[in-house]
């Protein structure tokens, strides 16, 4: 046997692992991984696609929103619109019952001659009316007689001169004035004397 005919021989037995004959001896020294294909390149059109479809779901979650807002905004105007339109209703169904008083006063006045009792039942009513408003609602009713004028509280009807005082002075009421909790919401309606 000659030598290179002894190489040729020897060669598949050194190049063998595990039972098999590597004809590259480096490719299989290479780790398993590095041997796997890398991934396909995406394509310019599979890219506008996938973006596409993002921008779909991004314009579907915009619309679902603006849907939601919408709904949110007209649900809210439809509670403050009701808010208005009910506000005073507690205040309202304070008033009935005097409102009944009042009817049963009159029915008992057209059959009866007692006015003396019919006037006290009115001014009966009207202490129930004026105390259940300043208890409930904070309505206050300001009496003006006796004290200096003043233009946030009154309104001057008629002015006199008087040598009987030294500032302006509120003589007499013609309407009360009412405050609501500390503001006042009607001015009482006065008759002023003046220093001369």
């Amino acid at each position: 046997m000659s030598v290179q005919e002894t190489q040729e021989a020897e060669t598949p037995q050194e190049n063998q692992v595990e039972g098999k004959v590597c004809e590259n001896p480096q490719q299989e020294s290479k780790p398993a991984e590095a041997q796997a294909a890398p991934d396909a390149p995406v394509t310019p059109e599979e890219k506008i696609a996938e973006l596409e479809d993002k921008l779909a779901q991004t314009h579907d979650q915009f619309l679902r929103k603006a849907a939601d807002f919408e709904n949110f905004r007209k649900r809210m105007n439809q509670e403050k619109q009701s808010a208005i339109e009910f506000a005073n209703q507690s205040l309202l169904l304070d008033i009935i019952p005097i409102i009944d008083d009042f009817e049963r006063a009159i029915h008992a006045g057209e059959t009866s001659t007692d006015y003396q009792s019919f006037l006290e039942g009115i001014k009966m009513i009207e202490k129930r009316f004026i105390s259940q408003l300043e208890a409930k609602w904070g309505l206050k009713r300001f009496n003006a007689a006796g004290s200096p004028f003043d233009p946030n509280f009154h309104e001057a009807m008629f002015m006199e001169k008087s040598g009987e005082v030294t500032e302006a002075t509120v003589q007499e009421d013609f309407e009360k004035g009412y405050m609501l909790k500390d503001r006042v919401i009607r001015a009482a309606k006065v008759k002023v004397l003046m220093p001369e």
